[in-house]
């Protein structure tokens, strides 16, 4: 189960650096070696800002329709390589729009019928979340939405907010969202990650999420605490990206554990794959190794995927029981 990771994080060294040479995209070099720096974290030094700037470079290969299908298809083929059974992937249309002026719905229509086309090749059952950006206008975040409604017969089931919760404050979003969720798209907001816990409660009680992307914060206040309790709040945390974003300082004082510990809905995702030079089989790994997450807790974090993923109440169902029996939990 992984409910946290964008495509844009998600897309092979060696897809890029075929983009890159057919289509003679200015870089300092074509060979995977020298595009590794430009699009990966691994080897950098911690930082949020510098984080987010390796999806500037990302945003430049998206030059044609069958690179952006091509993406989308290899997203879910290696999610299914690691054993991802569910994924929800989510992705700014935007991103993948602007450099060539494509329209936000074309690319949103390609990027569903590639991810549905591998989810029935490769055995994953994979949904899409739209993403709109923190520093988007208002105009183009109700278009986004707009979209993602208009492709729920096509594998969307929500929408996200993302960015620099830093600069950018998300109440200015609150109608987007709530307008959003009551025409039945579910959703989730990065808050709690470089922002403080009072972005997590903005986040649940101003947009209406369900869920929260990282959501790390929550642990340092105890009516946070409450509130994501209380409403059943499912956090998607990603602990390697949140090494590399320094938003923590080692794998010692990350808080999942504590979140677990008080019986908040913790879930271990990828965010980034690519990006972070990970997988999903890593993220528990290092859960369990650096972190000290016992084996239990991370079944636990499984089932709270489950539960919180945005999928139907009756699949929702159907996938917990399968987990139960598939992690051994029914005995």
């Amino acid at each position: 189960m992984d409910l946290h990771r964008h495509l844009e994080g998600s897309l092979r060294l060696a897809t890029l650096a075929e983009i890159a040479r057919e289509h003679g995209i200015d870089l300092p070099g074509y060979d995977i070696e020298e595009l590794r720096p430009l699009v990966t974290a691994s080897g950098d030094e911690p930082g949020f800002h510098s984080f987010l700037r390796k999806f500037e470079v990302l945003r430049r290969f998206y030059k044609t329709r069958e690179a952006v299908e091509r993406v989308g298809y290899e997203a879910v083929a290696d999610a299914a390589v690691d054993n991802v059974r569910y994924l929800e992937l989510r992705f700014n249309p935007v991103a993948l729009a602007r450099t060539q002026g494509f329209s936000l719905d074309d690319v949103t229509s390609w990027v569903c019928a590639a991810v549905d086309k591998a989810g029935a090749d490769h055995g994953v059952l994979a949904s899409l979340i739209l993403q709109i950006g923190r520093e988007e206008d208002l105009k183009t975040a109700e278009e986004i939405a707009a979209v993602a409604l208009a492709r729920r017969q096509d594998g969307v089931v929500g929408l996200d907010l993302a960015g620099d919760e830093v600069s950018f404050p998300a109440d200015r979003f609150a109608a987007v969202f709530r307008s959003a969720r009551r025409d039945g798209l579910s959703i989730t907001v990065h808050a709690g990650e470089a922002g403080g816990a009072e972005n997590v409660r903005q986040a649940i009680d101003v947009l209406g999420a369900q869920r929260i992307g990282h959501g790390l914060r929550t642990i340092d206040d105890e009516a946070t605490i409450a509130l994501v309790r209380s409403e059943g709040t499912t956090l998607e945390v990603c602990p390697t990206s949140n090494l590399q974003t320094g938003v923590v300082d080692g794998p010692g004082s990350h808080p999942l554990p504590l979140l677990l510990d008080r019986g908040l809905r913790a879930t271990i995702n990828t965010d980034d794959p690519s990006v972070s030079d990970t997988t999903l089989t890593d993220e528990y790994m290092i859960a369990a190794l650096a972190m000290d997450v016992t084996e239990e807790q991370i079944k636990q974090s499984i089932l709270y995927a489950v539960q919180g993923s945005f999928q139907p109440q009756v699949e929702r169902e159907r996938m917990y029981e399968w987990f139960r029996s598939e992690l051994g939990m029914d005995e």
